[in-house]
């Protein structure tokens, strides 16, 4: 009978990788030292392998197709992300039987075989799956694209996979890549929900995850939290084990725009009881989604442009030369709307701080979209100057 032997979640920023110069060094650090933690956790307890469960930052599925959840079922597992690549052998048995299992249980599961992850698969294959010795089965969970799959949705599908470790032979590992608050490309950008996450944290310390179950994705969204619905896949591995499985909090680092958290559910290693007390339960007042919405057709000019630019590095090199030349001949933009497109060029960090929409979200780009690409952009420019100067 297979078995899970270790649940663990963790953060995945991109800028763990990228370090730009507005975040305190510090705190990247002490995220990786927690995954590296983990990572030994994961390799003491000898799995057979590794699902990890992930999101997706719009750069595998975005406009040609949204699956809501879909496993990445070829012989390797394939991530990119900030010039780098990583290639880790998939458990084929285990993930053909997830798909054929998954479907008889009622989960219209998509799959590919060929998908490229991005961050999210990216951070825990770098440090918490080191040298590609534990085999893996991805699963993407939509998490920025509503209409978004709930987090009792989410904990089924936890509960069916449970059910199906158990009726196979493997030893296996759940890592849950995610979270906690944050609001990337939005206007609250600079102000995550710290107070939700310390009662959420709280709450999981003591295995109490009922108030945790019974918020909506409309929820997650509006205290920047839909990153953590792969987390609600451990919580529904965890009911069908009987539930009160208790989290220890390795590491969370409020940083000026995120909440990183890093914890591990099996094993709990962590003596006596949580420190603190529980806070008050978050009040909830938004209602709908307000941060992250499926785009406006009207824009779809705008998110295609942001979509390539991440994705090929010589559209990348012609824009940094002229922005709106760009715009205008390759994808049909007026003037106004390549020379808005441009914005994404400008460093300044104030304009992500500012508390006010960026132009583009106003001209209906998707908020993740945007920053994912103007993070891209900007990191070619300053490679662009420092081979100038050498």
């Amino acid at each position: 009978m297979g078995k899970i032997v270790s649940a663990v979640a963790t953060v995945h920023a991109p800028q763990l990788f990228t370090r730009p110069p507005s975040e305190i060094p510090e705190q990247l650090d002490a995220d990786i030292a927690a995954m590296k933690v983990i990572a030994q956790d994961i390799a003491d307890s000898k799995p057979d392998l590794a699902i990890v469960i992930g999101s997706d930052h719009l750069e595998t599925f975005f406009l040609s197709s949204v699956p809501t959840f879909a496993v990445v079922a070829g012989e390797t597992s394939h991530a990119h992300f900030a010039n780098r690549n990583w290639d880790v052998p998939v458990h084929l048995p285990f993930a053909d039987a997830l798909l054929e299992k998954l479907m008889a249980r009622g989960f219209d599961m998509a799959y590919s075989q060929d998908a490229i992850l991005g961050h999210s698969f990216s951070a825990v294959y770098e440090w918490v799956l080191p040298d590609a010795k534990i085999p893996v089965v991805p699963l993407f969970v939509n998490t920025y694209l509503p209409p978004l799959p709930s987090p009792q949705r989410c904990m089924a599908l936890g509960k069916a996979i449970a059910e199906i470790i158990e009726e196979r032979p493997e030893r296996v590992a759940i890592i849950a890549s995610g979270g906690l608050s944050h609001y990337p490309g939005t206007w609250k950008y600079p102000q995550p929900a710290y107070d939700f996450d310390y009662w959420a944290i709280a709450l999981m310390e003591r295995g109490d995850l009922e108030p945790l179950i019974k918020l909506t994705s409309e929820q997650l969204d509006e205290v920047g939290n839909t990153e953590m619905l792969p987390w609600y896949f451990l919580f529904g591995a965890f009911q069908h084990m009987g539930g009160n499985i208790t989290g220890e909090l390795l590491t969370y680092q409020p940083t000026w725009h995120h909440g990183h958290a890093v914890m591990r559910f099996i094993p709990n290693k962590r003596v006596g009881p949580p420190p603190g007390e529980v806070p008050a339960p978050y009040v909830f007042t938004q209602g709908s989604f307000e941060f992250y919405k499926a785009p406006p057709t009207s824009a779809y000019k705008i998110n295609k442009i942001l979509y390539d630019l991440r994705h090929h590095q010589d559209l990348r090199l012609d824009f940094l030369k002229d922005p709106v030349a760009v715009a205008m001949s390759k994808y049909g933009m007026s003037q106004e709307t390549g020379k808005l497109v441009a914005t994404i060029t400008d460093e300044n960090i104030d304009v992500l701080r500012s508390l006010k929409p960026h132009p583009l979200v106003d001209a209906g780009a998707h908020p993740l979209g945007m920053l994912m690409s103007l993070v891209v952009v900007q990191a070619e420019a300053r490679r662009v100057r420092a081979a100038a100067k050498n």
